[in-house]
């Protein structure tokens, strides 16, 4: 995964751009890329700031609202196998995936045991 630079180096990079060293001998001297010394110039100009953006986002579950309601009264209703739960939101028009049906229902504490443990 993408680690943002150490605060060390964005500072000397800035320091570098105020002293009007050009971008591809920054780069060139830090072993880093010239877009890199370029956006660092970028956003210590327009947000007064050498902090790193937030990497990555939130993306919200497509599992909630009617599709949730649906579901937990399809998992209470009947035997389910996850795959088959994928396929009936399918049908519903809910393009999910395994793993976001196997999320909703470990979160919501609906699972379906097939075995009993008889025996």
């Amino acid at each position: 995964m993408v680690r943002a630079l150490s605060m060390d180096l964005r500072q000397r990079v800035v320091a570098r751009i105020e002293a009007g060293e050009t971008v591809r001998s920054i780069a060139a001297a830090l072993m880093i890329s010239p877009s890199c010394v370029s956006k660092l110039g970028k956003r210590k100009r327009e947000t007064g700031s050498l902090a790193p953006a937030k990497i990555g986002g939130y993306r919200r579950p497509k599992l909630v609202d009617e599709h949730a309601v649906w579901l937990r009264q399809r998992i209470r209703s009947a035997p389910f196998t996850l795959r088959g739960l994928v396929d009936e939101l399918a049908v519903r028009g809910v393009d999910t995936s395994l793993r976001a049906v196997w999320v909703f229902v470990r979160r919501d504490g609906l699972s379906f045991k097939k075995n009993s443990g008889a025996g």
